[in-house]
């Protein structure tokens, strides 16, 4: 199973990317995704988040700006990001709670990391 992340690049302040996070392999069910960043010299920190169920949950510095969303068909989640700053330049990550086919139990899987930068 891997986690493809894409869709980053360079944007201006007040610009929109839109990222995208996809499962392959041998997939038999998600649970929760969840997209997180991590900017020059700071830690990691959860961006947003989104239950199979669709309930979600933003970080404060996101919300009404940032909208998470899945695809369970395609096996692929998304982060549109509108309004952007230059503080929401990082690398972003995504990740997921994979459950393979033949096992039972769910299991953290990461993207790569695509790069987002905001210039003022």
């Amino acid at each position: 199973v891997q986690l493809q992340a894409s869709g980053g690049g360079l944007a201006q302040a007040g610009g929109s990317l839109r990222l995208s996070c996809a499962a392959s392999g041998s997939v038999f069910s998600i649970n929760a995704m969840g997209w997180y960043r991590q900017a020059p010299g700071k830690e990691r920190e959860l961006v947003a988040a989104i239950v199979s169920g669709g309930s979600t949950n933003y970080a404060d510095s996101v919300k009404g700006r940032f909208t998470i969303s899945r695809d369970d068909a395609k096996n692929t989640m998304y982060l549109q990001m509108n309004s952007l700053k230059p503080e929401d330049t990082a690398v972003y990550y995504c990740n997921a709670g994979i459950r393979r086919h033949g096992y039972s139990g769910y299991f953290t899987y990461w993207g790569q990391g695509t790069l987002v930068t905001v210039s003022s």
